[in-house]
């Protein structure tokens, strides 16, 4: 087995994962031996005021400091760090992505939300389905929604939305992005009727509160857990459902935004594979690997 690393510098946290790969067959497998989840929320500050703050700034140096410190104990073959919307967004994201670097000797790819879409659903996500269906993938993060329709094998259509959970608990999301969000799926996946797949720690925490022990979730079970979890407020949440404050936070948004699209879909179920884009980053160092392996060889 190899091992790589990957970092994830989302809007509403920072993650690490460590993990070994395993190929047996045309079958991957990724077990993870380290997951690192830091809550600064960045998008609340760009999402608001249009960049990330000094001292912002220090908190995330002195974060991938610590990946850096954890990096050099695991040694791994390779790394890849990829930040989303909201340094994408902020008007000094260039600007900290390479203070980061050069503080901390970490390479930050910021990227735009096809290539996160694409990234996340990965060979790891696409070796699982079945090439004669179609799906919509939903990755939605803080500051951003990417949609990608699969249909007959292969990526047909994908979209990014500024729209996002934490964009919403800012009351920043933008009302033409929702039009333009109904409109897209309305013309390019509803007469499908795809299966849905979801992405993103809140769907795979929704799917547990449903009480779902297989992968697949419905649209009447979201919304029964969405009716339930907006009568309660913060603290309730983190009661009844043992949730951490910034998730108790942003489950709601992110609910709503998966049901929207559901219902703009016609999607009457949504799968649950429980990946984010650090596997999707994991996956795509592997592959390099193994080509680059196998290019050695000959």
């Amino acid at each position: 087995m190899s091992r790589f690393a990957a970092i994830d510098i989302g809007s509403n946290a920072i993650r690490l994962m460590i993990a070994k790969v395993e190929q047996q067959q045309k079958q991957m497998t990724i077990k993870k031996e380290a997951f690192f989840r830091v809550p600064l929320r960045l998008g609340s500050e760009v999402f608001s005021q249009g960049d990330i703050s000094t001292a912002l700034q220090q908190k995330v140096i002195e974060t991938m400091d610590a990946f850096q410190h954890l990096l050099t104990v695991f040694e791994p073959i390779s790394y890849r760090a990829y930040a989303t919307s909201a340094m994408r967004d902020a008007s000094n994201g260039n600007f900290t992505a390479a203070l980061i670097t050069k503080q901390t000797g970490i390479n930050i790819q910021i990227i735009d939300g096809q290539t996160e879409a694409q990234t996340v659903f990965s060979s790891l996500i696409q070796q699982q389905l079945d090439p004669h269906k179609t799906y919509l993938f939903i990755d939605v993060g803080g500051g951003s929604t990417e949609l990608l329709l699969f249909r007959n094998g292969e990526i047909e259509c994908s979209h990014s939305f500024n729209l996002g959970t934490v964009r919403m608990l800012n009351k920043k999301d933008d009302p033409t992005q929702w039009q333009q969000m109904k409109q897209w799926v309305k013309e390019k996946v509803s007469p499908a009727a795809p299966t849905g797949i979801g992405s993103g720690g809140n769907i795979n925490r929704l799917n547990r509160m449903a009480k779902k022990e297989e992968k697949n979730l419905t649209y009447k079970s979201l919304k029964q857990v969405y009716q339930h979890i907006t009568e309660l407020d913060i603290n309730g949440r983190m009661n009844r459902y043992g949730l951490k404050p910034d998730r108790a936070e942003v489950i709601v948004p992110a609910a709503h935004i998966f049901l929207s699209i559901m219902a703009w879909g016609n999607i009457s179920t949504i799968q649950v594979p429980k990946s984010g884009l650090c596997d999707g980053l994991i996956c795509q160092q592997y592959d390099e690997y193994i080509t680059a392996d196998a290019t050695a060889r000959d």
